[in-house]
């Protein structure tokens, strides 16, 4: 698959971030991801993120990194293309570039470098190097610490053309839409603040109609249902979805810290496929919190 071919896809349908599972013991759990990926693949999203956010890029050993992208190129080939995470300082976002690459995804997802501010001149060079590493597709995720300021943008697109994708983190809709009236056509545009469906209609009504989903994770049909009702206009179908239950996730999501990625995994559980724990420094959620996800998900009906 070409870059453009990728953002072809990309431009269209549910996208989401499948979690990656880990046994009892935090390791990795290449079976379970397989298993996992199978499961999913029915839906229909239309575009995986391997080893992204919600799969907890942030605490894989390199090792680790290019065994989850190659059991999600091998499970989905032929089906779902593959996105995979990368990133940190420049150096090491390329080594998971290229080792993204070799493992055979059909594009990365440049996440925010660690820790450090960084000026535009500086994300510039950045994105460069990753994107002159590859030959594969890049989507920049503008969050964090990487907030790109559209005529930095402008210039990548025009050196890098494999840049092919933007991904806004940060809600800031006046950024957004000069930001996609600088680019025009010449990216997709995903939504990827967490979580997306609260923001979707929104984004939508800027240009930016794809989104990830992590609550695919584990009621993937009601993922489906409420992206179908919101390409349709069906705006009360999304309402009764986001008062019945998205808005009343948010809230059991916000009563701890880095709870973004643990919901996801406890909802995975209580829908029979669960992925194991989190690894610190994230937390797994308190027992009570878990009934009450359990809760939430019994009203949705079957998956």
């Amino acid at each position: 698959m070409t870059p453009q071919e990728l953002k072809t896809a990309m431009s269209s349908g549910l996208l989401s971030f499948p979690l990656t599972d880990f046994n009892a013991d935090l390791s990795f759990d290449p079976k379970g991801y397989a298993a996992r990926l199978e499961w999913l693949k029915p839906y229909g999203a239309t575009v995986l993120f391997a080893a992204g956010g919600t799969g907890e890029f942030f605490s894989l050993e390199p090792v680790e990194f290019g065994e989850v992208v190659k059991v999600a190129v091998d499970t989905c080939r032929g089906h779902t293309p593959i996105i995979a995470g990368a990133g940190g300082g420049t150096r090491l976002a390329i080594q998971y570039a290229q080792e993204a690459e070799a493992r055979g995804a059909q594009g990365i997802l440049l996440l925010p470098h660690y820790l450090t501010e960084a000026s535009q001149e500086g994300l510039l060079a950045h994105v460069e190097a990753v994107c002159k590493s590859v030959k594969i597709g890049v989507v920049v995720y503008n969050r964090g610490g990487a907030r790109y300021a559209p005529e930095t943008l402008a210039q990548l697109v025009e050196r890098c053309p494999n840049l092919i994708g933007y991904k806004d983190g940060v809600g800031d809709i006046e950024h957004f839409v000069i930001v996609r009236r600088t680019l025009g056509d010449r990216v997709a545009y995903l939504g990827g603040l967490p979580t997306a469906e609260v923001f979707a209609a929104p984004y939508y009504a800027m240009g930016c109609h794809v989104y990830s989903s992590a609550v695919f994770n584990f009621i993937p049909q009601t993922a489906m249902d409420f992206y179908n009702a919101l390409a349709k206009g069906d705006q009360a179908t999304c309402n009764k979805l986001l008062d019945e239950f998205f808005l009343p996730y948010i809230a059991l999501r916000n009563k701890g810290q880095g709870y973004a990625v643990s919901i996801v995994k406890a909802g995975a559980a209580i829908a029979g496929h669960s992925a194991g724990p989190v690894r610190p420094p994230l937390s797994d959620l308190k027992a009570p919190e878990v009934e009450q996800l359990r809760a939430l998900m019994a009203k949705l009906g079957p998956q």
